[in-house]
């Protein structure tokens, strides 16, 4: 997500940080070029002119001109307006009510919402320790009662059953009273999509709101649709008052629009954004740390915590002892450790949260990619026992094996070969004193030249 966002304001924000002093005129081409990077990235007018105008009033004013270094204090002004416009700080589901604590979704057709419930059920389970129960209320697509069905099973979160033939608001009610003899802690109503323009639809979802009276109304909305998104969140907030947004699909939206429009526009904060397709991938939303990834200084923290998640501690601690004790690193533990990136959304997911990489993901995905991580994976499976204990027994007709059994040829093997000699080594430093630094500069200097900086890289 906003890719070519950080892409255009990292080429336009380099030219200030060098300023010794900055002037009206200087400023004023800069913010031109941000400007034309917001409106490129489908970010409402309104809300670009209010960016603009508050990034100008303050870097002219004095907090910039008395700074020893004018080009980073403009650049920090970018960074606390674009929090500013997202909302400030995350804002999380206010779920002390007595329970059941009722979650409406509601939408447009096709933004991901039943997939979107499912991933809140997990989201609730796994992370706040409730007890879940989905039920959907979409009478007019049956399938869209089955998916729920399948996967809330997958999500292992209570489904309540319900029927074509039914109505609603008998469906919602039934589901509170279940909810409660069961002692659910939440429970997540799923509807219709409909359009804003469709009256007899709007009608109906708000006679379900106020019967039900839901703690937290959840517009579900696909950030593709850019500033779309935005309007269509203000006109479903004016029928049913919304609490929050949740943005899907962001995995996919290169320019991220409606992440920088939906909370000016409609004034209602984005809770949540789904990062991919599976049942874990849905994150929540944290202005702070999406401004600086669109700056290009990565979202360090949010990667700290994915690890703490996903990363197998038992394992690494396992690896390290074994390195310490002078053992080699083997292929083994090198597909051990494709597993773990997979875990953590792949290579994407990675260079995504990682400082000053937004501009290097595509170069490093077209040398190690998703596919690429499985292929990696099939090569190592197809080895004995005693190769992948023992790489250097690797001859050209093992070699040839391999290949065979992996479905690739045998300048994968040598490829894989030379990566997991680089790592063996790399694991040698990360196991001595002052291992990390020495990691970090082995990694920097495995970069393709000309990267890594972000326009706050030198501060």
């Amino acid at each position: 997500m906003f890719e070519n966002l950080t892409d255009r304001l990292s080429h336009s924000l380099k030219k200030v940080t060098g300023q010794a002093k900055l002037t009206e005129e200087n400023i004023k081409g800069t913010l031109r070029e941000v400007r034309m990077a917001l409106l490129e990235a489908d970010v409402a007018l309104p809300v670009v002119k209010q960016f603009i105008a508050q990034v100008r009033k303050r870097a002219i004013g004095h907090e910039v001109m008395r700074s020893l270094s004018p080009g980073q204090e403009f650049i920090k002004i970018v960074n606390s307006e674009l929090v500013a416009m997202m909302g400030e700080s995350s804002q999380g589901l206010a779920l002390n009510a007595q329970p059941p604590a009722v979650i409406l979704m509601a939408g447009l057709q096709g933004a991901g919402k039943t997939t979107s419930v499912a991933k809140l059920a997990r989201y609730l389970k796994e992370r706040e320790k409730k007890k879940v129960m989905v039920v959907s209320v979409d009478v007019y697509r049956p399938a869209a009662i089955k998916q729920l069905e399948t996967l809330a099973g997958e999500v292992e979160a209570n489904f309540f059953p319900s029927f074509d033939n039914q109505n609603p608001i008998e469906i919602a009610t039934a589901a509170i009273d279940e909810a409660k003899k069961t002692f659910a802690d939440v429970l997540i109503v799923d509807t219709a999509g409909r359009l804003a323009v469709d009256e007899a639809m709007m009608s109906e979802i708000k006679a379900l709101h106020q019967a039900i009276t839901p703690i937290e109304t959840l517009f579900v909305v696909d950030s593709m649709t850019g500033q779309d998104a935005a309007n269509t969140a203000k006109a479903f907030d004016e029928a049913l008052a919304l609490t929050g947004v949740i943005l899907t699909k962001t995995d996919g939206d290169a320019r991220g629009g409606a992440a920088l429009s939906v909370r000016s526009i409609t004034g209602k904060p984005i809770k949540f954004m789904g990062v991919g397709e599976k049942v874990d991938a849905l994150e929540p939303f944290h202005p702070d740390r999406v401004a600086s990834r669109i700056l290009g200084m990565g979202d360090v923290l949010s990667l700290i915590e994915e690890a703490e998640r996903k990363l197998d501690k038992k394992k690494a601690e396992k690896l390290t002892k074994k390195i310490k004790k002078g053992k080699s690193f083997d292929l083994e533990d090198f597909r051990d450790q494709l597993m773990q990136m997979k875990n953590m959304g792949g290579v994407a997911g990675l260079m995504d949260k990682l400082p000053g990489m937004g501009q290097m993901a595509q170069a490093a995905q077209q040398q190690v990619n998703d596919k690429s991580l499985g292929q990696m994976e099939a090569i190592i499976s197809s080895m004995t026992t005693k190769e992948r204990k023992f790489p250097d027994v690797i001859n050209n007709s093992r070699k040839r094996r391999i290949a065979q059994g992996s479905g690739t040829q045998i300048q994968d093997i040598n490829r894989l070969l030379k990566q997991h000699k680089q790592m063996q080594k790399m694991m040698k430093k990360f196991t001595k004193k002052g291992g990390m630094a020495n990691m970090m500069r082995g990694m920097q200097g495995m970069m393709p030249p000309g990267g890594g900086g972000g326009p706050l890289g030198r501060m």
